[in-house]
C-alpha cells in the first residue's frame, strides 16, 4: 500500500489511524499520530458547502460507527496552510476470520483533477452553447451526435430533428463528395481548414458557408467522431459582390471624368490665347469639377440636388443676396453633377468678369422644375437669368463658356441649350429629359 500513487490509511476499530501511505501524507499536508489521531489524518475537514466537518462525522467514522460500508463520501480537506483539497473518500470494513470488525480501509481520491475537467467540460459547453456560429458534432458514420442553438438558427432544424440524423441533410446533392473526402481525412487525424462551400436549410434554400472540421478523440486518443464548425458567409459574399460592383461604378465615373476634363482641355485650348491664360482657366474649370466631385462623394456619389449644385458654383462670385435659386428639391445623377457644375461655374465666371455679378447693383435668378412634354416624357427645364448688369461685350459672346452652354452640357444630358445675350446680362435655358438628368427613387434607396 506504501507504493500505491492514491491515498491510502487504516485504523483500528475504535478509528485510531494505524498505517498511512505517502499519498495519504501528501494530500492531508500534514503527518497524523499513528494510534493517536482518530478517523482520518486531515487537519482540518470541511463538508463540501464549507460548512466545518468535526473528524468523527467523516466517512470513515460513520463506516465504523454505524458497521457499514460508505461509497464515495465527499469532502475537503484543509491543509495547515489553508489550501483546500475536495476528494471522496472510499471506507471499507476490516474483519477476522470470525467475521468480526477489527478496523478500516480509506481510499482517498484526490477531486482536484476531476473537478477541473468538469469545469473544463461546462465552459467548454457554455462556450458551444453561446457560440455565434452553427457547432455540430458526428460520429464516424456521419450521424449528428451533438447540436448547438446556433446550428438550429442557421439550419432551421431543431436539435430533436437533427441529432441521430445524417449529416447529409444539411448538403446538397452536388456536393455530397465533400463528406466522404472530410471523413477520409478524419480517420486520418487531419484537421480540415476553414473552406467555403454550400449548405442547405431545412426549407431546402441554399447559402454560402465556411466550414472547419476537427476531428474528435476519446480518452486513449482514438477517434470517435468530428466537429464542424459552420458560419453564415452570405453577407460577406454580398458584400464582396457591392465592392465588386462598386469598383466597376467607380472606373465607369473616373473615364467619365477623364473624358470631362479632356474636353475641357481641348476647349480651353482653342480660346486661350497664352499658355499663362490657359494654365489658369484650365486650373478654374477643374477646381470647379472637384467642387461638384466633392458633391458626389459626400452623398456617396447618389447624386446631389440642383439647389446645392448651384450653391457650390456660385458662392465664390455672388453674395447669397444677389442669386435666388428656387425650384423643387431634384435629385441630380452623378453625370448631370458634373456637367451642369461646369455650366453653372462658366456662367457664374462670366457673370463676375462682364455680366450682372460684375455690377454692384446687378443679381442673378436660376429656377428649374420638371413637367411633361407632349408626348407625355418628363422633361427638366432650367434657367439663367442675369438682371441689372452692363452691356455684353463681344469677350462675353464667346469662348469656353459658350462651347460649354450651348452644346457639351445640353449634349451630355441628351437635350438642348438656348443662350441670350440680353440687355441686362445673359439668360441660359437648358431642357432635357429628366431620365437623364433626375435620380429615380429606387436608385436613391
Amino acid at each position: 500500500m506504501q507504493a500505491l500513487p492514491v491515498a491510502v490509511y487504516t485504523t483500528d476499530r475504535q478509528g485510531r489511524i494505524s498505517f498511512f501511505n505517502e499519498a495519504a501524507a501528501e494530500l492531508w499536508g500534514h503527518r497524523p499520530r499513528l494510534g493517536e489521531d482518530l478517523w482520518c489524518g486531515s487537519w482540518k475537514l470541511r463538508h463540501l458547502d464549507g460548512r466545518t466537518m468535526p473528524h468523527d462525522e467523516c466517512p470513515m467514522a460513520i463506516a465504523l460507527r454505524e458497521e457499514r460500508e460508505v461509497r464515495w463520501g465527499r469532502a475537503i480537506a484543509e491543509r495547515p496552510n489553508g489550501e483546500l483539497i475536495p476528494f471522496s473518500a472510499h471506507p471499507v470494513l476490516l474483519r477476522d476470520e470470525a467475521g468480526k470488525i477489527i478496523g478500516a480501509i480509506n481510499t482517498l481520491l484526490d477531486l482536484r483533477t476531476q473537478t477541473q475537467a468538469d469545469e473544463a467540460r461546462t465552459r467548454l459547453a457554455a462556450i458551444v452553447d453561446s457560440s455565434m456560429d452553427a457547432i455540430v458534432s458526428k460520429d464516424m458514420n456521419s450521424i449528428i451526435t451533438s447540436w448547438n442553438d446556433a446550428a438550429e438558427r442557421l439550419f432551421g432544424y431543431t436539435a430533436a430533428e437533427a441529432v441521430g440524423q445524417s449529416v447529409t441533410m444539411l448538403i446538397p446533392r452536388d456536393h455530397l463528395d465533400e463528406e466522404v473526402s472530410i471523413i477520409s481525412r478524419i480517420r486520418a487525424g487531419e484537421s480540415v481548414p476553414s473552406y467555403e462551400t454550400i449548405r442547405q436549410r431545412k426549407d431546402g434554400s441554399r447559402f454560402p458557408v465556411s466550414l472547419t472540421v476537427s476531428p474528435i478523440r476519446d480518452g486513449i486518443g482514438r477517434i470517435i467522431g468530428a466537429s464542424k464548425i459552420a458560419r453564415d458567409i452570405s453577407s460577406h459574399k454580398e458584400s464582396e459582390q457591392r465592392i465588386r460592383l462598386l469598383m466597376r461604378e467607380v472606373n465607369h465615373r473616373v473615364k467619365n471624368q477623364y473624358s470631362v476634363i479632356i474636353s475641357m482641355i481641348r476647349e480651353t485650348g482653342k480660346q486661350a490665347t497664352t499658355p499663362k491664360i490657359f494654365l489658369e482657366q484650365v486650373r478654374e474649370r477643374i477646381l470647379a469639377l472637384s467642387q461638384s466631385h466633392d458633391l458626389l462623394v459626400n452623398a456617396e456619389w447618389r447624386g446631389a440636388t440642383v439647389g446645392d449644385l448651384v450653391k457650390a458654383q456660385t458662392s465664390a462670385f455672388a453674395a447669397h443676396s444677389r442669386l435666388s435659386a428656387s425650384g423643387p428639391e431634384i435629385m441630380l445623377q452623378p453625370n448631370a453633377v458634373q456637367y451642369l457644375g461646369i455650366a453653372f461655374h462658366e456662367l457664374a465666371t462670366n457673370s463676375a468678369k462682364h455680366g450682372a455679378l460684375s455690377d454692384h447693383d446687378g443679381r442673378v435668378e436660376v429656377e428649374w422644375g420638371v413637367g411633361a412634354a407632349p408626348d407625355g416624357e418628363q422633361v427638366f427645364s432650367l434657367t439663367w437669368r442675369e438682371h441689372g448688369g452692363p452691356p455684353l461685350d463681344e469677350a462675353a459672346r464667346g469662348g469656353f463658356g459658350s462651347v460649354v452652354l450651348k452644346r457639351i452640357a445640353p449634349q451630355a444630358l441628351g437635350g438642348t441649350g438656348q443662350l441670350e445675350f440680353a440687355r441686362e446680362g445673359m439668360n441660359w435655358a437648358l431642357e432635357a429629359p429628366a431620365r437623364f438628368v433626375q435620380t429615380s427613387l429606387a436608385d436613391i434607396v
